[in-house]
Parts: C-alpha cells; sequence; structure tokens
C-alpha cells in the first residue's frame, strides 16, 4: 500500500488569551483535530516548537507568542472495491450527477466505515471516478452528514471537478434544506452569522466559538405546527453540522438530532400521528431539498429537488392534520 502523500504541515500561533493553557488543548483548537488526535501527534514527535524541537508532553503549558509546527503523516489510501448499492440518481450527464442519497448512508470512506458508503456504489455506476479527486473521494465535491438525505452533486470528470470545487468555494449555488424543529420563535426571516468551531470539551461535536470559522445560513419559517416548526436554510458556507448546530443556538433544534436535538419524548399533549411519527425518527428531520447551480460544461441553469423520504413526508403531513 503506497503513500498519497503528505498533507501541509499545520503552523499554530500561542494568542494572549490562550496564555498559559496545555498545549494540547490550544493545538486542538486551533486545528480542528481532535484533543486525542493530537495527543497521538505529541506521542509520535510530529510536532515541533519554533526551535524546530519535537514536543512530546500534552500537560506542556503555553506562552503567547509560541509557535508549534504539526507535520500531518501521509494519509494511508483505503482499499475500495466498486459495490452494487442503488442510488437514486436525479439527473446524469457525462460531466456530473446528481444524486438523492438516502439518511444513513456515509459518503466516503473512513475508518468503521469500510465498506456500503456512497463512493462505493458510484465507483460501480462510474468506473472511471477512482482518478477524480482522490481515491479516498472520487468525484465528490460537497457532502451531507451520514443522517441528512437529499441531494449530492458529484463530478464525472477531472474539468467538472475542478470548476464545480471553484463554485462551491465561490458559494457560487444555491442550496436549500428543510427541517422539521422543536420550538418557534418570533421572526420569520434570519440570516445566521455564527463562527463554527471543535466543542471546546467535546471534540465529536461542533460549536458556536469565537474564534471559529465563518457560518452563514439564511433560516426562514415556513409553517408553524403548534409547538414546531418547519424551516427552510439557505447555505452560505458549508461547515460541518452548520444548519444543526445554527438552529440549536436559536433554540430550534432538529427533531430525531441525537447530537444537538437533546433528548425529546413528545408526551400526550402531542397529538397522534404526530407524536408517533416523531418517536420514529432514527434521525434528524434535515433533508437537502434544492440544489440549484450553473452547468459547468454547458452552462445551462440546474435546478434540481428531491423529494423528500417517507419519514419526513409522512412526518409532515401529520403535522398539517394535526395543526392545521
Amino acid at each position: 500500500m503506497s503513500n498519497t502523500g503528505s498533507p501541509e504541515p499545520l503552523i499554530i500561533t500561542v494568542e494572549r488569551d490562550q496564555d498559559g493553557k496545555r498545549v494540547d488543548a490550544i493545538l486542538a483548537s486551533g486545528s480542528e483535530l481532535s484533543r486525542n488526535h493530537i495527543q497521538q501527534l505529541l506521542k509520535d514527535g510530529c510536532i515541533i516548537d519554533a526551535s524546530g524541537t519535537a514536543i512530546t508532553q500534552p500537560s506542556r503549558r503555553v506562552l503567547e507568542g509560541d509557535c508549534f509546527t504539526i507535520n500531518l503523516p501521509p494519509v494511508q489510501p483505503l482499499e475500495l472495491s466498486a459495490e452494487d448499492i442503488p442510488l437514486d440518481i436525479l439527473f446524469e450527464d457525462e460531466h456530473l450527477l446528481v444524486i438523492n442519497k438516502a439518511a444513513g448512508m456515509v459518503v466516503h470512506p473512513s475508518h468503521g466505515h469500510d465498506h456500503g458508503t456512497l463512493v462505493h456504489a458510484l465507483l460501480h455506476h462510474c468506473s472511471d471516478l477512482p482518478g477524480i479527486n482522490g481515491k479516498e473521494r472520487p468525484g465528490i465535491v460537497h457532502r451531507l452528514d451520514k443522517d441528512t438525505s437529499g441531494s449530492l452533486l458529484v463530478a464525472k470528470t477531472e474539468i467538472a471537478h475542478r470548476r464545480l470545487t471553484e463554485m462551491f468555494a465561490a458559494h457560487d449555488l444555491d442550496r436549500q434544506y428543510v427541517a422539521w424543529c422543536r420550538g418557534t420563535t418570533n421572526w420569520r426571516v434570519k440570516r445566521i452569522e455564527l463562527p463554527l468551531g471543535r466543542h471546546p470539551q467535546q471534540r465529536q461535536k461542533m460549536a458556536v466559538v469565537l474564534a471559529g470559522r465563518e457560518a452563514i445560513t439564511d433560516a426562514t419559517v415556513e409553517h408553524l405546527y403548534g409547538p414546531f416548526s418547519q424551516m427552510r436554510l439557505q447555505l452560505h458556507t458549508g461547515r460541518t453540522h452548520q444548519i444543526r448546530v445554527h438552529l440549536t443556538h436559536e433554540k430550534l433544534p432538529i427533531l430525531g438530532d441525537p447530537v444537538y436535538g437533546r433528548s425529546f419524548n413528545p408526551g400526550s399533549n402531542i397529538p397522534e400521528p404526530t407524536r408517533s411519527l416523531i418517536r420514529a425518527l432514527t434521525r434528524q428531520a434535515l433533508h437537502a431539498e434544492l440544489l440549484a447551480f450553473t452547468h459547468p460544461i454547458t452552462g445551462e441553469p440546474m435546478h434540481i429537488t428531491a423529494p423528500l423520504p417517507d419519514d419526513l413526508r409522512k412526518l409532515d403531513k401529520a403535522m398539517r392534520q394535526n395543526y392545521g
């Protein structure tokens, strides 16, 4: 198995308000790597200070102005094989395709998800994808969380991939999601501009943090169903878990979200069948409904809508029946 090359080193400089804190915490916060990952890199001698000396103690205290370089080891390529997994294809030509991804499907392989991913399905559907965007993410230009359903864009050629990547970097696409949330609000339309980064204590979660990366979501209340809201969200940036974190911060956690939605067991005050359908959710009630963009090769305006999956269609119908 050959290496795919070492990633670019990460350089972290300690700010004034970080003076005296542990080096593992500061490096994890600045790099968006998990604290456990940083501690392993320290142990392996992959992190050096300004003098070029490897540091190994995670409890070392830092000083304002300290500079550390994180040398990430080469990524080991995964051994991938094509799998005959059905795909719900919304659009396809020789340059790209748009897939209606099912909830529960992981987009690309990772440790713990070495089969059954969208990439494995794509390798079966498009035999010439492996050369695009590396072996682990062939043709992938953006992603959806495992338990978010909806439209996902995939490039089939090198030039389409490059141009689509540029469009995503420039936010030159219209990406709209629908979500069913617990709670209501006194505003109908709001631009949520809150920076996101790793949660300072729970590294597997994202959070609103002052030193985080810019994140912008336009939120519109489309329907009020008693104590619930159906929201339309338009992304202007694509941070990890962006919609889920932004809505939770607005006290509108998405129904069924096991990470940010907090435990919710609807009681007898929630009428049937809404109550049973909420209890039956096995994922966040979030769907990437609309993807609109200019075709990167033909220049044709593209407007692709992913129909709701059964669980969300039934939930929305029940709320309409119960709450009018």
